[in-house]
């Protein structure tokens, strides 16, 4: 069985992971700890790793099951075929999560437009990846196995 990525509605992340699993489909809803600013406060909360974005392992026979919750939107497709997401990848992600790491560990140093580089830890440690756009404050990378774009804070 292959892990798909679903696209969900905004905010609706682990509500959908939760319904799917009730229908017998194992998800993956990978979720940090993010401080939230408010007026008067500080909050930490959880919130999903990707926004909008779950994996559900199945068959592919069974794929439209995913359609039995309201918040599945579509499936992620990369060059025209429904995206898949390998078992290493998966445990990779679970592995870094598990760890303690944060998003705060990943440092990115004197990367060009169009350089295609490896980082060096974290989450998508090894992993392809294309500097798309630099500024003061941050890195865009592709990350091209997943197809997804990463933001990275510039700690330096």
């Amino acid at each position: 069985m292959n892990w798909y990525i679903v696209c969900t509605k905004p905010k609706w992340e682990k509500k959908v992971a939760d319904q799917l699993s009730q229908l017998g489909l194992k998800c993956y809803c990978p979720m940090i700890k993010k401080t939230d600013q408010s007026i008067n406060n500080k909050v930490n909360i959880e919130v999903p790793l990707f926004s909008t974005h779950i994996f559900i392992q199945t068959a592919e026979k069974n794929r439209k099951l995913a359609f039995h919750s309201s918040g599945v939107v579509k499936y992620l497709f990369w060059l025209g075929r429904h995206a898949i997401v390998r078992d290493e990848e998966i445990n990779t992600i679970k592995e870094w999560l598990e760890g303690g790491n944060t998003l705060r560990d990943i440092t990115v140093m004197q990367y060009q437009n169009g350089d295609k580089k490896h980082l060096n830890s974290g989450l998508f440690f090894d992993e392809h990846n294309l500097v798309n756009d630099i500024t003061k404050t941050h890195y865009v990378l592709i990350v091209e196995s997943l197809g997804f774009v990463l933001k990275l804070k510039n700690t330096q």
